[in-house]
């Protein structure tokens, strides 16, 4: 073989490398956009909860006491 040859062959070698590097990175970044997406519904159901709970725990302090006390 000539040294193009090898040459080219090498640079092939290196774009397939590279290709299936990609296609992980690329595979990584998916599962890590799913992993966001859950935290944020996770998260938004907590802030839901939190306020749900100040709003229940702030009628419970505008109560006045009963009179016998």
């Amino acid at each position: 073989m000539s040294d193009i040859e090898n040459r080219i062959m090498e640079l092939e070698i290196k774009s397939a490398h590279q290709d299936d590097t990609i296609e992980q990175f690329n595979q990584i970044v998916i599962e890590q956009q799913k992993t966001i997406a859950e935290l944020k519904r996770h998260m938004e159901q907590l802030q839901s909860k939190i306020s749900h709970l100040q709003e229940n725990n702030s009628k419970e302090v505008a109560e006045p006491p009963p009179p016998h006390y």
